[in-house]
């Protein structure tokens, strides 16, 4: 599976955007699909999750409330909607997938196989 993110860029404090991640093909029910987000100098970690099948997510807490992930089955699509962005959000965000994958390993990064080339987010004023 290839996946392409899309949706990145520069937004103020407070400001909102939304990331897309397409893959190449069809998804089974048992793919989990998740964004993940590395800033400059830091480790990759976990942003959200989703279950292709049922649509269950998970969250980081630093996000929760703010982010929402969802998807799109009949277009391949993984997106993640984020409000209320702050510098702290500023990352390369990329999307990840893996297939039958127990929720408590979601958010762990090197459980999934499938990468995206990740895309910039920059919050500032």
């Amino acid at each position: 599976v290839q996946l392409q993110a899309s949706g990145g860029g520069p937004v103020a404090p407070g400001g909102s955007l939304s990331l897309s991640c397409v893959a190449s093909r069809r998804t089974s029910g048992r793919f989990v699909m998740a964004w993940f987000r590395q800033a400059s100098g830091k480790e990759r970690e976990f942003v959200a999750a989703i279950n292709w099948a049922g649509g269950a997510t998970d969250y980081a807490d630093s996000v929760k409330g703010r982010f929402a992930i969802s998807r799109d089955t009949a277009k391949n699509t993984v997106f993640l909607r984020m409000n209320n962005l702050k510098p702290e959000d500023t990352a390369v965000y990329l999307c990840a997938a893996e297939g039958t994958l127990i929720r408590s390993s979601w958010s762990m990064p090197s459980q999934y196989d499938y990468w995206g080339q990740g895309t910039q987010v920059t919050v500032s004023s």
